[in-house]
């Protein structure tokens, strides 16, 4: 199997608190042993404090830098404060092979669907974007995989046969 040239994107979308995070960090290491390099990409509908106010970078940008950036040699962070979007984000990730969006519910990427019993009861995305539901309750939609809640295998298997089939990164 032959490893896209450019980046294939995937939401893992459901409504807040429905596990997207959890299936995230499930499927990574199994993204990781496939030979994916993986990068997430997370919309928040909140304002989020970027960096603790009691380090140097949060020090800095409390006392109002346009910008920060941290760094070890091995991996660093860069915080700006700019508008932005998940496009542009994609961009800082060129060289990845797959780039997983957290959310992104109502947007055009292809997604797996979490619905977890209790926390929602129908899906909530445009069928159409869907490469399969995530869930514990007997939901069907035609032409749609069902992957059982909890399955971070399945649903990793569904994104990995996606990247080798040529998904792409069209939203």
């Amino acid at each position: 199997m032959t490893v896209p040239t450019e980046p294939v994107v995937v939401a893992v979308s459901g409504v807040k608190n429905s596990g997207k995070t959890t299936l995230i960090t499930q499927m990574l290491p199994r993204l990781a042993a496939a030979g994916l390099r993986t990068a997430v990409i997370k919309h928040d509908g909140h304002r989020f404090l970027p960096e603790p106010t009691r380090t140097d970078t949060g020090r800095a940008l409390a006392a109002g830098a346009w910008g920060a950036a941290i760094f070890d040699g091995e991996t660093y962070k860069v915080v700006r404060r700019e508008t932005v979007d998940e496009t542009r984000l994609l961009s800082f990730f060129s060289d990845a092979d797959l780039i997983l969006l957290e959310g992104f519910k109502h947007s055009p990427w292809p997604k797996l669907e979490l619905i977890r019993e209790g926390n929602s009861q129908r899906p909530v995305c445009d069928p159409a974007t869907l490469l399969a539901l995530v869930t514990d309750l007997p939901i069907r939609l035609p032409g749609v995989p069902r992957v059982p809640f909890g399955d971070a295998a399945g649903a990793t298997g569904i994104v990995l046969d996606y990247v080798y089939q040529g998904g792409g990164r069209h939203a």
